[in-house]
């Protein structure tokens, strides 16, 4: 795997250029205020409606309707929710995509799963920073980077990738790291790590566990500090040294229940199911699913968000949290600002 560094990218291929932002989520949020600062022409693209106008507004963006932002733009960044973008583009976007211009995305999906098919004269590349949008803001402040994914789909003009590496290193993805990729190989291994590991493997198995310690006869206090609360804890090791040092720190009864007691919660039927998960993954089927899901107005994803907020889990959490009231300095995600 090939990976660049600010020296690898050339700045000036973005002076004189126009780049909107459609959208001022999570990504929208970090990359155009990190871009802004970079010394980039930026623009948010937004419908007339959105909360996210007055953020972007008191950030001191520029804010425009998609369709103008859109029109303007010599780069073109996508980052909306996957399950709108087609119909973004499509509607806003697609009328003004000629040759010259670039297309970006942050993440795979609308493109390789062919939800997205913009022209052939149009360049489109993916630069994916490896962390939230809020996250990539803090560090670019701190004057560090969160490591990018890059990958180049279609390259008419034949400077696709040195603009996906000037744009890379302009949100401070040079700091850290750019690794070359394909759509994808970010695709599919993104929805699977957030399925099976980072996001629904994790909050299923803290679940498990709380609700095993409570129906034991534990107190729910307990079960959240054992189960949640302590998660920081250990990730924050993993993420440091990997699982030899997180093993290290821990103490030996915790190593040795780690190694021979964690084989038997995650086992080769957990494995066996993994690969069914991937294989939904690579087929499209996931995809299509959520898209259908979209479309009927997300009556599952709602049912499941409103059993999750309504779990004792939570109602434990935040009361267990206002013990903590240092939780609250410097947090990453302010829905106020961002």
């Amino acid at each position: 795997m090939k990976i660049y560094y600010d020296r690898d990218a050339n700045p000036d291929l973005l002076k004189g250029k126009r780049i909107a932002i459609i959208g001022y989520g999570s990504q929208g949020f970090g990359q155009s205020n990190n871009l802004r600062d970079s010394g980039c022409d930026v623009t948010i693209g937004l419908r007339p409606d959105s909360p996210s106008r007055a953020k972007a507004e008191k950030a001191g963006l520029r804010v425009l309707p998609i369709a103008e932002a859109a029109a303007q733009a010599d780069i073109v960044m996508m980052l909306v929710p996957d399950e709108v973008a087609p119909e973004v583009y499509e509607r806003e976007i697609a009328a003004s995509m000629r040759a010259g211009k670039y297309l970006g995305f942050s993440h795979g999906f609308s493109i390789h799963y062919g939800f997205i098919k913009p022209p052939q004269e149009v360049g489109v590349f993916m630069v994916a920073p490896k962390g939230p949008g809020h996250l990539v803001r803090r560090e670019y402040t701190r004057g560090a980077g969160v490591p990018c994914l890059l990958a180049v789909q279609q390259d008419p003009t034949g400077e696709t990738k040195q603009i996906a590496l000037a744009y890379a290193s302009a949100i401070g993805g040079g700091r850290a790291g750019i690794l070359e990729t394909t759509f994808r190989e970010e695709t599919e291994t993104d929805l699977f790590g957030e399925q099976a590991v980072l996001c629904g493997g994790l909050t299923s198995l803290i679940k498990a566990g709380f609700e095993t310690l409570v129906e034991a006869g534990y107190s729910p206090e307990m079960a959240y500090f054992e189960c949640l609360h302590e998660m920081k804890l250990i990730v924050d090791l993993l993420y440091e040294g990997g699982i030899s040092e997180m093993r290290y720190s821990v103490s030996n009864t915790a190593q040795y229940g780690d190694m021979t007691r964690g084989p038997v919660i995650i086992n080769d039927e957990t494995k066996r199911r993994m690969k069914g998960v991937l294989a939904e993954i690579q087929s499209g089927a996931f995809a299509q699913e959520w898209m259908k899901e979209h479309r009927q107005g997300k009556p599952r994803f709602r049912q499941l968000e409103r059993e999750t907020q309504e779990h004792l889990i939570e109602r434990v959490g935040a009361s267990l949290r206002e013990m903590m009231p240092w939780l609250a300095k410097d947090r990453l995600v302010d829905r106020t600002q961002n």
